[in-house]
């Protein structure tokens, strides 16, 4: 249902610190030129915990408006409270996404009998779930028996594994059929190559086109191509986390002249060390 290149994009915020929706719709155009299967709006990648609820909700109608059904729309609408998560998936339903993303429950740590019954209870709304495996954000890991029975619900389709574990793909797809997403743009090869049918890519917001074709190879069985792709922006891939996500692929979208260099706090800018290294990766693959 959701195989291919799902972008994670960005929220670009004007100098005022504003949400810059003129700027949204020329990512949103650049990522259908590149060939994209859809977009992730306000997931990580997207500053959620930086978003208010109405400004939340205004960048998924802006996606799914702009899109115009040109890309599938997996929109971020995950919370650590069930009730806030049911309340802005049902928002993300009546506008016109095609999934929800739903991350583990971060903080306050539910346990498995927890988990089961948060994304159930989620799924019960119809729109189709794909849960989301961030052990290093969310402070635990989905275990791969709450995924298993999880995945016996039938709005329950897919997983974003972004654990850093390929060997979870192995773990999950021997004991059930829910698709695997990768969560990690390094991992998508090997991730594929174990049953993975797809990303959820940080990368493509910057080169949407090449990791379009790595993944679209990847499916077809073209591995020396999909190999080739890789290494060729491996240290894309390892360079825009120096820093906490998405801090560096801001700063890569700004040095492209794409959006305006701006967060918020918590979230600052690189330290120049950083971002001198990366302009020299993006330089030598051929991005700026």
């Amino acid at each position: 249902m959701l195989e291919g290149t799902f972008t994670a994009i960005v929220t670009p915020f004007d100098r005022h610190g504003k949400l810059d929706l003129v700027r949204f719709r020329e990512l949103i155009e650049f990522q259908i030129a590149g060939g994209v299967t859809g977009i992730v709006p306000v997931g990580t990648t997207g500053e959620s915990p930086t978003l208010n609820v109405e400004e939340h909700t205004k960048v998924i109608d802006a996606a799914i408006s702009i899109s115009r059904k040109r890309l599938k729309i997996i929109a971020g609408t995950g919370a650590n409270s069930t009730a806030e998560a049911i309340e802005l998936t049902r928002h993300a339903k009546a506008a016109g996404a095609d999934a929800t993303l739903q991350v583990t429950p971060y903080y306050n740590k539910p346990s498995r009998e927890g988990l089961v019954r948060h994304f159930s209870a989620v799924a019960e709304l119809g729109l189709p779930v794909v849960l989301y495996n961030v052990p290093g954000r969310a402070g635990r890991d989905i275990p791969v028996d709450v995924v298993v029975e999880l995945s016996k619900h039938p709005h329950i389709v897919s997983i974003k594994e972004a654990g850093g574990s390929a060997d979870r793909v192995s773990q999950i797809r021997s004991q059930c059929d829910i698709e695997v997403l990768s969560g990690d743009d390094a991992l998508t090869l090997p991730m594929m190559a174990l049953g993975a049918v797809g990303v959820i890519s940080v990368a493509s917001n910057i080169i949407p086109a090449e990791v379009s074709r790595l993944v679209a190879a990847a499916l077809a069985g073209r591995w020396d191509e999909a190999r080739r792709i890789h290494y060729q922006y491996y240290r894309v891939f390892n360079d825009l986390f120096l820093e906490t996500n998405p801090v560096p692929v801001k700063a890569a979208l700004a040095m492209m002249g794409r959006i305006d260099e701006v967060y918020r706090l918590p979230l600052c800018e690189m330290t120049e060390a950083n971002r001198n290294k990366l302009k020299l990766t993006l330089a030598a693959a051929g991005i700026t």
